[in-house]
Parts: structure tokens; C-alpha cells; sequence
């Protein structure tokens, strides 16, 4: 190292050594101390390169303080965790990072890199104060990319969200004993009541089970809804019908039928309309463009 990486590297080892102090130090103020210091990192190596653009690019100076950092008895900070410190401080530059999320909930934020879409995750994070490895699912999953584009839009240009915007598509679901191929609708039905908590979290916030099989009479016929929710968020009732075929004309008639009927008979006067979810292989997007009833939405599922 010349004189100048030398001081610059000095500078990094106490910032870095007090995260290691202020981290055994069981205080309410730990979690920000560390990212401060890590910010500061990630400052010092930026302003060490020249620039911003230059940072992103030139990973010499990191390894060389990385090796130096080891070689003096100071673990845990790898070549990687420097990088992570380095975008840490070149993100936070253009807003502001909450520092409730933890360091461990940004190193997996970071391997991402669409902004927009670590936007999205850090909201969540945030809003249902989930843990880091809840996080990492969310992401492998890949929550984001499977939301609908004009919800997309709507975040990025903070407009507010509907009960529809959140529901994912595909839908994945669990068949547990690896049967992807044709499977019947009881089949289908079986996968999600075993992992309902999962499908009900892909449909969005608020959604909680009333029963399956929902017998409804109409006339002197009984019907079976496949799937009766409420959104509490939204205080409504909801329709789920689940289809291994693709989506049909029909489908639109019968829920929209059983909507009606949950209207007319169950719901009181201080809920607002029901809404319909069919699931299904494949969806026509046509029928939706052309139904009267805009209480309905169709999205795909994909079994894993």
C-alpha cells in the first residue's frame, strides 16, 4: 500500500473495530451504530477511488485492505462484506435506509439489482417486519417479478394500492410429492389447504380462511365455493375458485354467481361488494378485458 492507501486503510480498521465494540454492547442503539459505521466504510473506500463510478469498478483497493484487515486479526470482514459496505453507502445517498432493517437484511437486498425492486422488499420488510431469512424466501420466490405490472408502476410512482394489485401471478403451489403433471381439481385443492398460510400471503395483505367447500344453496341446487376468504383490510368477502384447466367464460358465470349470492345472503351492510379470485393454468386475458364484472381478477398457478 502507498502512503495514501495506508491512512485510508487506518481510517476503515477503527471504523471497523468499533462495530465490532458497539455490537457487544447490548443497547437499543446497536443495529444503527452498525450501519452508521458501515456507511462510513463504504464513504472512505468510495472517496479513496475518486468517485462513485470508479468505486463500482475498482475492487483492488478492497481486496488489498480486506488481505490487510485479516493479516492484523480482524475477522469477518471478507472482500464481499466490503462491496456490500461500499453499495450500502452509494445506495443510501439517494434516500434514506431505514435502520430498522437489519445488516443482514441489506447483504441479501444487495444481491439484487433493481432498484426498484429493492424498494419494494425494503416496504415489506418495514411494513410486516419480517426476519432476513423470511426475506431471502420472499426474494428466491421472486415475489416481485411475479406482481402485475401496472402494480409495478403504481409503487414506483407511489400511487395507492387496490385489494387486486398484490395478488402474484403465477401463484405457486406446493405438491410436496413433486406431481406436476395433470392433477384433478380435489388434487389442486389438497395443495393449497396444506400450505394455505403460503397461498394466502400470495394473494396480498389481509386475507384470512373461512372454509373450503362452501355449501351455498341456490334454488334447489347445492354448490360447493371452492374457497370462502375475508380480507379485513379491505372488509370484504372473497371468492376463490381454483381451475386446472384454462381460464373459461364459464368460470366468470360461476363466480360471479357465487359473488352475487354472498352479497345477497351472507354479507352485512357495513362490508363492501365481494370479490372474485379464480386460479387457474392459463389465463385468457381477453375475458377479463371484456367482463362486465371488475370485481374479478384471474391469475395462474405454477406447482413446485
Amino acid at each position: 500500500m502507498n502512503e495514501f492507501e495506508e491512512n485510508t486503510y487506518q481510517d476503515i480498521k477503527n471504523e471497523l473495530v468499533q462495530s465490532v465494540i458497539d455490537k457487544k454492547v447490548d443497547t437499543y442503539f446497536t443495529n444503527r451504530n452498525e450501519l452508521t459505521h458501515y456507511y462510513n466504510v463504504g464513504k472512505m473506500i468510495v472517496d479513496a477511488q475518486g468517485s462513485e463510478e470508479r468505486a463500482k469498478y475498482g475492487d483492488g483497493l478492497i481486496k488489498k485492505i480486506s488481505d490487510k484487515l485479516n493479516k492484523d486479526g480482524i475477522k469477518g470482514f471478507s472482500t464481499r462484506s466490503l462491496k456490500y459496505m461500499r453499495r450500502f453507502y452509494i445506495f443510501q445517498k439517494g434516500q434514506a435506509l431505514p435502520a430498522q432493517l437489519s445488516w443482514s437484511h441489506y447483504i441479501i437486498l444487495f444481491t439484487l439489482d433493481n432498484i426498484d425492486e429493492i424498494n419494494y422488499y425494503i416496504e415489506i420488510c418495514m411494513k410486516e417486519k419480517i426476519s432476513y431469512r423470511k426475506l431471502h424466501k420472499k426474494i428466491k420466490d421472486k415475489e416481485y417479478q411475479r406482481l402485475p405490472e401496472e402494480t409495478k408502476n403504481k409503487l414506483i410512482n407511489n400511487e395507492k394500492l387496490n385489494i387486486y394489485d398484490n395478488i402474484k401471478n403465477p401463484i405457486t403451489i406446493n405438491t410436496f410429492d413433486n406431481n406436476k403433471e395433470d392433477i384433478s381439481e380435489k388434487a389442486l385443492k389438497s395443495y393449497v389447504l396444506r400450505d394455505l398460510d403460503n397461498f394466502l400471503e400470495q394473494l396480498g395483505s389481509g386475507f384470512s380462511y373461512i372454509k373450503n367447500e362452501y355449501k351455498i344453496t341456490i334454488g334447489n341446487k347445492l354448490n360447493f365455493i371452492d374457497l370462502l376468504l375475508f380480507n379485513y383490510i379491505y372488509n370484504c368477502y372473497v371468492v376463490v375458485e381454483l381451475k386446472v384447466t384454462d381460464s373459461k367464460k364459464d368460470h366468470l358465470g360461476q363466480i360471479q354467481v357465487y359473488m352475487n349470492y354472498i352479497d345477497k345472503h351472507i354479507k352485512n351492510t357495513n362490508q363492501n361488494k365481494t370479490i372474485g379470485i379464480i386460479v387457474c393454468r392459463k389465463d385468457d386475458k381477453y375475458l377479463i378485458e371484456y367482463s362486465s364484472d371488475d370485481r374479478i381478477r384471474i391469475t395462474t398457478y405454477e406447482l413446485v
